[in-house]
């Protein structure tokens, strides 16, 4: 199983679907809300919302985006160096409890480092929608990513593709 790519796999114009997706519950919600200690009504307070124009409890918005971006890893940013930028953030329908996200990631544009040639930058723009289809959260980040180790293919590719994993002592 690939967990996030190198440098030389990202294409500019591929998409990305993450899986699965994730329904959000209203412990998720309440959860992040109070460990984050936004304490607006709003997300917590079902008596509160009913009387909003929502009409009930709205999903944070910063869950919905650590939720996207946890799903885009595996695809994106599992083998970052650093997440250098986030350049946009838009939360552009509600969640409510219940609601399931899924999201999708596409390559805008790639280039290598100018000052060390062991990396390069990874443009992408996440997209999450619904279980109807209808878009939440759009935003886009910028990935340092590291080329393609020389191990690569050899019997020590299994080092460089899970770094410091112990090896089992056997009798």
């Amino acid at each position: 199983m690939q967990f996030g790519r190198y440098f030389e796999e990202f294409e500019v114009g591929a998409t990305y679907k993450h899986w699965p997706g994730k329904t959000v519950t209203e412990y998720d919600d309440h959860l992040f809300c109070l460990i984050t200690m936004n304490h607006h009504p709003l997300h917590l307070d079902n008596h509160y919302a009913s009387g909003t124009q929502q009409g009930r409890n709205v999903v944070v918005g910063n869950y919905v985006y650590s939720l996207l971006l946890g799903m885009s890893v595996p695809d994106v940013s599992g083998k970052a160096i650093a997440n250098l930028e986030v350049e946009s953030l838009r939360h552009v329908k509600p969640v409510f409890h219940g609601d399931t996200i899924y999201g999708e990631s596409t390559v805008l544009d790639k280039k290598e480092s100018s000052s060390k040639n062991d990396r390069g930058i990874v443009q992408v723009e996440t997209i999450g929608y619904n279980q109807d289809g209808v878009v939440v959260c759009i935003y886009r980040r910028k990935v340092m990513v590291p080329k393609r180790p020389a191990a690569e293919g050899t019997d020590d590719a299994f080092e460089a593709e899970q770094p410091r994993r112990p090896v089992p002592q056997r009798d």
